[in-house]
This record gives structure tokens, C-alpha cells and sequence, in this order.
């Protein structure tokens, strides 16, 4: 059976506590999701830091465990039937901490597969339009003199913003009174909107109420306001 200190990835990251799961992120929205999950849940962790500033995400050992080059990714010295389990993809991730601590994911068959079906929204839709938007408007493509691109990625992120307002009419959360992994995926997305991209009012993000009002909701829970500072920057 192979052993954490098997993987490349520990040569470059070196394990403190090899028995936990080992989280190689940084607090961006996709990688808020799995800190999120993870101080939810509970589990026992050690976070890695990531840097997009020294290009960590392109050495070859962060490489050979996730060859998309994108966080986050964990190693789980705990896996299925007690072997490691290295996964990267923060949706499969959650649907696999989900089943392995039985939370945030309903049991009920029907429940369960409408809370992964939101999930994939968040991980097609509202997090790559997102994405761009935060592109075209705050970064090298607010330059470009042709506004189409930041138009239709607006459009289109507004639009998204209109189909979760409208879902969670009447609903605390997404799947009505249980916070799931489809919130947990979707709110750092929403927060980062508005905060670090500063796109809300061009959005429409300001009249959507009950998207704000859950979002506050999930942004103030114990776990959240940790997850946006793991792993702790340099």
C-alpha cells in the first residue's frame, strides 16, 4: 500500500502531521470551497499553501498530482478502504468529503443527486462566467477596446445571479433548510463578485435579495470566516 511520503507533491510541501489529510490550495473561491468543507466537517487537515505568485501551481511536483495545474487538490492518507486517495476538482472533492463524513450532502437518493446538480451549475456556469467577468473588468481585459467580451460574460453572470435569486426565494438555502456543498461551492463565487473583482453593481448583484441574504448568511458561519484565510498567506 503506498504511503503519503510516496507522492512527489510531500517532496516539495513536506507533511508536519503525515496522518492527516494533506490540502494543497490557496484562498481563492474554488479553493474557499474545500477550507470551507473541511472546517465544517471537522476533519483533521494540514493546509499548504500554493503560491500564484511564484508559480507553485506549475512545479513539477505540484504537477504530478494534479497535471491540470489548478487548485485545490488534497491527499488523503485515509482513503477508501484505508489507502491514500489523491484528488484534485474542487466539486469531486466535496462530493468526496461529503461521503466520507456523511454531511452537508442529503442521504435521501432524490435530494442528494438536485444538490449535485446545483453543484455542477456552480462549477459550469457561475464560477467560469464569473471568472471572466473578473477578467474583462479588473484585470488586462478592462483595456481591450471591444466591450462585447465583458458584455456577454456580464449578461451572463447577471443572468446566473437571476436563477440562484430565484431558487432560493422562500428557501434559506439552496436545497431549502440545510446548508449542502452546493452553497459551499456557490457563495465564494458570489462573495468574490463584489469584493475582489468589484463587479456587483455591474451585475445587478444589488438587486438580487435573496441571493444577498444568503450569502450573508453563508459568508458569517464560524467556518467560513476561517476558510478565507486558509491557507494562511505569505
Amino acid at each position: 500500500m503506498p504511503q503519503l511520503s510516496d507522492y512527489q507533491i510531500t517532496q516539495k510541501w513536506p507533511a508536519q502531521h503525515p496522518d492527516r489529510l494533506q490540502l494543497y490550495s490557496l484562498p481563492t473561491p474554488n479553493g474557499i470551497k474545500v477550507s470551507a468543507m473541511l472546517e465544517e466537517t471537522g476533519l483533521a487537515y494540514e493546509p499548504h499553501l500554493v503560491s500564484f505568485s511564484t508559480d507553485d501551481q506549475m512545479t513539477p511536483e505540484f504537477l504530478s498530482l494534479n497535471p491540470n495545474n489548478k487548485i485545490p487538490a488534497i491527499i488523503d492518507p485515509n482513503g477508501p478502504d484505508g489507502a491514500p486517495l489523491a484528488l484534485w476538482e474542487s466539486g469531486a472533492i466535496l462530493i468526496y468529503l461529503a461521503e466520507k463524513t456523511g454531511q452537508f450532502l442529503p442521504a435521501d437518493p432524490g435530494e442528494k443527486y438536485e444538490t449535485i446538480q446545483w453543484l455542477m451549475w456552480q462549477m459550469g456556469g457561475l464560477g467560469p462566467m464569473s471568472g471572466q467577468v473578473g477578467f474583462f473588468h479588473k484585470f488586462a481585459g478592462k483595456d481591450f477596446e471591444d466591450r462585447r467580451p465583458f458584455e456577454r460574460y456580464r449578461d451572463e453572470v447577471k443572468r446566473l445571479l437571476g436563477v440562484l435569486d430565484r431558487r432560493l426565494e422562500g428557501r434559506e438555502f439552496i436545497m431549502g433548510g440545510d446548508y449542502t456543498i452546493a452553497d459551499m461551492a456557490s457563495w465564494p463565487w458570489v462573495r468574490t463578485i463584489d469584493g475582489f473583482y468589484e463587479a456587483g453593481e455591474h451585475v445587478g448583484l444589488m438587486d438580487m435579495k435573496n441571493v444577498l441574504r444568503w450569502l450573508e448568511t453563508c459568508k458569517s458561519r464560524p467556518a467560513s470566516e476561517n476558510a478565507v484565510n486558509i491557507p494562511a498567506r505569505d
